[in-house]
C-alpha cells in the first residue's frame, strides 16, 4: 500500500488564543468592516493594538462627535453598520450626538466605548459613568462586555442588531481590564438579517388600491436602501407613470431627472409638495413613515379615513401618525423586488397627475440665472455655475440650517446614494459626513454645503480629511448668523434679534491651515471665476477645497 500523503503544517500556524481586544477587531474584520472612526483613549488600548495589524482602516478623528457622525454617515451609505470607537466619560458624552442621529434616522451603527476596570465600578473612578443610563433610551441595545470569553459573540450580535428590524445604533462598553484578558480564538459567523417581503395578500391589497386610485403618491425615505432597490423602484414607477416624493434630506432614491420624481417634502419644503399630501387619494410610504416632519408637526394627512400604505420592516411602526390602511413588513429592497409582480393597466388620470407634479418639480429645481448680480456673493449664482459642471454621480452632504435648502432645491441627486444628511436636524454633520463619503466613494465627487455656524461645530475634521486623503469640495455659506433660528425669531418676535448673530473667522485661511485649498469670494461678480478655480483645484484630487461664500443675511433658497 502506498504511504498516506503527509499534510504540510502551515509555515506560520494561526494562534489558538488572543486577547479579547484583538478578538473584537478580528470579528469586525471577518464581518467585512472596512474602517473605524476613532478618538483614542487609554481605556481601549488593547483594541487599538489589534487595529495595528488589521486590514481595517483606522480614521483618527479630532472630536468624538465628528467620529460618531462619520460612523453614522458610513452606516447610511452602507451596506454595513458604521463603527466608532471612543473613550469613557467625556468621550462617550461627546459621541452621544451621533447616536441620537442614528436613532432618529434609523441608521445601523455600532459605538464602542472604553470603560473603567471592573474593580473600580461604583467608586466614582476617573471618568466613570453609567453607560446604560446614558444610552439606553436612544440605542437599540447597550451591552457591556463583562466576560472576556463573549467578546466575539458580542461583536457579531452588535453588528446584527444594528441592522435587524428597524436599523439603529448599538452601544458596546469595553472595560479596559476585560479586553486585556486572553481567550480562546474561534470563528464567529455573521447572523443573517431578514428582509421581509410582500405576501400574496399584500400584493393583492396594493394592486387593488393602486388600480382604484386617481392620484396615488409614493413617499421614499429612510436609510435602509441600496442602489439596486432604488433602480428597481424607479423603473417600476416610470413604467406605470406614477409619482414619488422624497422625505426630507433623503433625495436620490428616485433620481432627480426621473419623470416620476416630484420633489422633496419636509421642513422648508416647496408648498406644492405639502399640498399633495392632502390632495392625493393614496399614499404609499416606502422605508419611512408619516412622522413629525413629513406631516408638518402631525397636522397634515391625519384623518382616519385617509388611505395610507406603510412599507416598513418595523412591526411597531414607531414614529408614525394618522391612519394605517395596510402595513407591508418589508425592507425597501424586498418591496422593490416584489413590486415587479404588480402590473397596472394604463390610466390617463394617473399619468396626468404625475405629469402635473413633475412639472412643478422641474420648475422648482430650474437653475437660477448664471449672470452675477450687484453686491455680495449669492448662493444662487454659485449653484448656477457649480451644478452644470458636476459629474453625473456627484454626492452632496450637509447638516442643519437654511443653507441646506440650496441642496434640496438644486443639487442633482442622480445616483443612489447621492444625498447624505441628518433627519434629526443635527448641526455639525456636514464636514464629518463629507469625510466619510469621500473615503467610502473615492471615485465620486463629494460636495458638502455647510453653514458658517454649523461648520464651526465640527470643521476641525478637515484636519482628519487632510490626514487620510479625503477630498470633498466644501461650499461654506457665510451669512454671519444662525439663519434658521433667526427666521423663527422673526416670526414670533419680529425685529427683536437675539442670540443669533455671529462674527466669523477667515474660513479660506482656516482651510489652508488645515492642509486644504481655500478660496474666499465676497462679490457676486467674482463668483463664476471662484467656482471655476475651486473645481479646477478640486479635480486634481490631491486635497479638499473650501469655497468661502460671503453672502447677505436673509438670502434664502426658497
Amino acid at each position: 500500500m502506498p504511504a498516506p500523503l503527509a499534510v504540510a503544517e502551515p509555515a506560520h500556524p494561526l494562534p489558538t488564543t488572543e486577547t479579547a481586544g484583538h478578538a473584537i477587531v478580528r470579528v469586525l474584520e471577518e464581518h467585512g468592516i472596512r474602517r473605524t472612526f476613532v478618538v483614542p483613549g487609554e481605556s481601549y488600548l488593547e483594541v487599538l493594538d489589534g487595529l495595528h495589524d488589521s486590514s481595517i482602516e483606522t480614521v483618527v478623528c479630532r472630536h468624538e462627535g465628528g467620529a460618531a457622525y462619520m460612523a453614522e454617515a458610513e452606516g447610511k451609505i452602507g451596506p454595513l453598520p458604521g463603527i466608532a470607537m471612543v473613550t469613557r466619560g467625556p468621550g462617550a458624552a461627546n459621541a452621544l450626538v451621533g447616536v441620537h442621529t442614528a436613532w432618529q434616522d434609523s441608521t445601523p451603527m455600532v459605538l464602542f466605548i472604553g470603560l473603567i476596570p471592573l474593580a473600580h465600578r461604583h467608586k466614582e473612578a476617573f471618568q466613570e459613568f453609567d453607560v446604560e443610563g446614558w444610552f439606553a433610551a436612544g440605542a437599540k441595545s447597550v451591552v457591556i462586555l463583562d466576560v472576556a470569553e463573549r467578546a466575539q459573540e458580542v461583536v457579531a450580535d452588535a453588528l446584527f442588531l444594528a441592522r435587524a428590524g428597524r436599523p439603529g445604533p448599538v452601544v458596546v462598553g469595553l472595560p479596559e481590564d476585560v479586553i486585556r484578558e486572553t481567550i480562546e480564538r474561534h470563528p464567529q459567523p455573521q447572523l443573517p438579517v431578514a428582509d421581509g417581503g410582500m405576501t400574496s395578500h399584500d400584493l393583492d391589497a396594493l394592486r387593488e388600491a393602486l388600480a382604484e386610485a386617481e392620484k396615488p403618491l409614493f413617499v421614499t425615505g429612510g436609510s435602509d436602501w441600496d442602489a439596486e432597490a432604488s433602480a428597481r423602484l424607479t423603473r417600476w414607477l416610470e413604467r406605470h407613470r406614477l409619482p414619488a416624493v422624497a422625505e426630507w434630506r433623503t433625495e436620490g432614491i428616485v433620481p432627480f431627472d426621473s419623470p416620476s420624481y416630484a420633489g422633496p417634502i419636509g421642513y422648508g419644503r416647496p408648498k406644492p409638495t405639502l399640498d399633495v399630501l392632502e390632495e392625493c387619494d393614496l399614499l404609499v410610504f416606502v422605508g419611512t413613515l408619516p412622522g413629525d416632519v413629513i406631516t408638518n408637526g402631525f397636522l397634515v394627512r391625519q384623518g382616519w379615513e385617509r388611505r395610507n400604505f406603510l412599507v416598513s420592516i418595523d412591526p411597531t411602526l414607531r414614529g408614525r401618525s394618522g391612519a394605517v390602511s395596510h402595513h407591508i413588513l418589508a425592507r425597501p429592497s424586498a418591496f422593490a423586488r416584489d413590486l415587479e409582480q404588480i402590473a397596472l393597466e394604463a390610466d390617463e388620470r394617473r399619468a396626468h397627475w404625475t405629469a402635473r407634479l413633475r412639472e412643478q418639480q422641474v420648475a422648482f429645481s430650474a437653475l437660477p440665472d448664471r449672470t452675477p448680480g450687484p453686491g455680495r456673493a449669492s448662493m444662487a449664482t454659485v449653484m448656477a455655475h457649480l451644478v452644470p459642471e458636476l459629474d453625473a454621480h456627484a454626492l452632496v452632504t450637509f447638516g442643519a440650517g437654511e443653507h441646506t435648502n440650496w441642496a434640496h432645491r438644486y443639487f442633482p441627486t442622480r445616483s443612489y446614494p447621492s444625498m447624505v444628511s441628518c433627519g434629526n436636524g443635527s448641526m455639525g454633520y456636514s464636514i464629518p459626513s463629507a469625510v466619510a463619503a469621500s473615503l467610502h466613494f473615492p471615485e465620486r465627487e463629494v460636495v458638502s454645503i455647510a453653514g458658517d455656524g454649523e461648520f464651526l461645530m465640527n470643521g476641525q475634521e478637515l484636519a482628519t480629511a487632510a490626514q487620510v486623503g479625503a477630498a470633498p469640495l466644501v461650499i461654506l455659506v457665510d451669512n454671519q448668523e444662525y439663519g434658521t433660528i433667526r427666521t423663527h425669531q422673526e416670526r414670533r418676535h419680529p425685529g427683536r434679534i437675539s442670540g443669533t448673530q455671529l462674527q466669523n473667522p477667515d474660513f479660506a485661511m482656516l482651510a489652508r491651515a488645515y492642509g486644504g485649498h481655500g478660496i474666499a469670494v465676497e462679490r457676486d461678480a467674482d463668483v463664476p471665476a471662484a467656482v471655476a478655480e475651486a473645481l479646477r483645484v478640486w479635480r486634481e484630487r490631491e486635497r479638499f477645497v473650501l469655497l468661502h461664500v460671503i453672502t447677505e443675511q436673509r438670502a434664502q433658497a426658497y
